[in-house]
């Protein structure tokens, strides 16, 4: 069995999502002085890798805390979209063969921009590949980007990938890394977990995002 991390590290001035809180992270008790080490922290409920809940875009789904804990954990399908140029939108075709009751997790290559000008121009699930997933029975999707929609958004579109998907209930994982070590595992032998904080009434929370290869 092998675990992999999927998670990328929380620290201060980390990237976040345009107008998203910076994020923090410092010593507020020290051994030295407080005999005891506790860090203050800092941050949004979509900093780092991280799930959206359906409120995330709309108060009228459901929150962090009323999602079943089986959308976080699971089977999952690694789906190979790896080589596309910047700011390339992913149409349905890749995920046509995804089953029911599977995580899928979209394999963009653009983790290894994190921490760069270059990470914020991402490739982008189409609003036709987000109602494909849904189709198929999926209700959790990540992905190795800042967004499954692009970043900055359009406010013409108004995050047409997220309303599809968060608007049937489902959940999404952003800023994943390491999807690239999974590719090469058999079929059907990738578990995911995705848990996140437990946060009452969130529209978000960070996770520390760990696959399994059985």
């Amino acid at each position: 069995m092998t675990i992999v991390d999927l998670s990328v590290p929380i620290e201060t001035g980390m990237p976040v999502y345009p107008g998203d809180p910076e994020v923090s992270v410092r010593p507020a008790l020290t051994v030295e002085r407080d005999g005891v080490n506790v860090l203050g922290l800092h941050l949004g409920s979509h900093s780092g890798t991280h799930v959206d809940a359906p409120k995330h875009i709309d108060d009228a789904l459901p929150a962090l805390d009323e999602v079943p804990l089986d959308r976080f954990c699971g089977p999952a399908t690694v789906v190979d979209v790896r080589g596309l140029p910047p700011r390339a939108p992913i149409g349905p075709e890749p995920f046509r063969g995804v089953a029911a009751g599977t995580i899928v997790l979209v394999a963009t290559g653009w983790s290894r921009w994190w921490g760069g000008d270059r990470y914020i121009g991402h490739p982008y699930l189409t609003e036709e590949a987000a109602a494909l997933l849904i189709e198929r029975g999926v209700r959790t999707v990540g992905i190795d980007a800042l967004s499954v929609d692009p970043t900055p958004a359009d406010p013409a579109d108004d995050f047409p990938a997220h309303r599809v998907l968060l608007g049937a209930h489902a959940v999404i994982a952003e800023n994943l890394t390491n999807l690239d070590r999974l590719l090469a595992a058999p079929e059907g032998r990738i578990e995911v977990s995705l848990l996140p904080l437990r946060l009452p009434g969130a529209d978000g929370a960070p996770v520390r995002a760990v696959a399994r290869i059985a």
